[in-house]
């Protein structure tokens, strides 16, 4: 089935039409949603999303650009959440190394933070990689966790063995769509099919055909189909694989 592993469906450019997305994606095909938090400040709407729509599942965590705005206090809340047992991960939570004016070591500071609490609670990861894969690969390998995605993977192919190699899978979604993403499309031409699931991000990264537009949940059924045409596999192939490697990783998708 079509599981869209990553998507802010809280994300305030939703307020208008929520509802006519989520139906539009569900009669695209698309089976179950994951959404993950990026601050204290929306882990209640993350949550009220997945106790109202049985085909959503949500993740706490702080991204690493929110990590400036957030307190000790917030690490405590999150375990408070996370205790709770209704959370399917831990994040989004990651490095960002690619603006000017990154603080590294605060970034660090709560992505080591998150990780132990995500070893405490036997849960995997949701991650956030941006100018940091061997970074972000030097603490998982310290600080075990139970696998988890790597979010818009745009690392090397020795970094994507390396991530699958930690029970890692890696998602694709809108950037895959562009013709010029040559080594994005060529990674999901060949790694692994076990190793790969979709997403979209929505509403940020739009696809090819969406430029300076708003990504859609319902765009997952092209992406699969983009995918398809990258592999050599019919798209239901596509959505059957995808599908189970989500499950894998949160198995809460399969009975919800």
């Amino acid at each position: 089935m079509l599981i869209d592993t990553h998507i802010h469906l809280d994300a305030a450019e939703f307020d208008g039409d929520r509802d006519a997305v989520m139906a539009a994606a569900r009669a695209a095909g698309v089976a179950r949603f994951v959404v993950p938090a990026v601050e204290v400040a929306n882990f209640d709407r993350v949550a009220a999303l997945s106790a109202t729509h049985a085909d959503i599942v949500h993740a706490f965590g702080i991204h690493p650009l929110y990590v400036g705005g957030a307190r000790k206090e917030d690490l405590d809340v999150l375990q408070e959440r996370l205790a709770q047992g209704r959370a399917v991960a831990v994040g989004e939570i990651g490095l960002d190394f690619f603006g000017p004016e990154f603080d590294r070591i605060t970034q660090e500071l709560y992505f080591v933070e998150q990780l132990k609490l995500a070893r405490r609670f036997g849960l995997p990861v949701v991650l956030h990689v941006r100018r940091a894969v061997d970074d972000i690969l030097k603490h998982l390998r310290r600080i075990e966790v139970p696998g988890g995605i790597a979010h818009a993977f745009n690392g090397s192919r020795q970094q994507a063995d390396a991530f699958i190699a930690l029970g890692f899978r890696l998602g694709f979604g809108g950037a895959m769509t562009f013709e010029g993403s040559r080594r994005i499309r060529s990674l999901a031409a060949t790694l692994p099919m076990d190793a790969i699931v979709l997403e979209t991000d929505a509403p940020d990264i739009p696809p090819a055909w969406a430029q300076g537009g708003r990504n859609e949940p319902a765009d997952l059924r092209r992406f699969a189909e983009v995918l398809a045409g990258l592999r050599g596999a019919s798209p239901a192939e596509i959505a059957e694989a995808t599908g189970r490697n989500a499950c894998a990783v949160f198995p809460a998708l399969a009975s919800g």
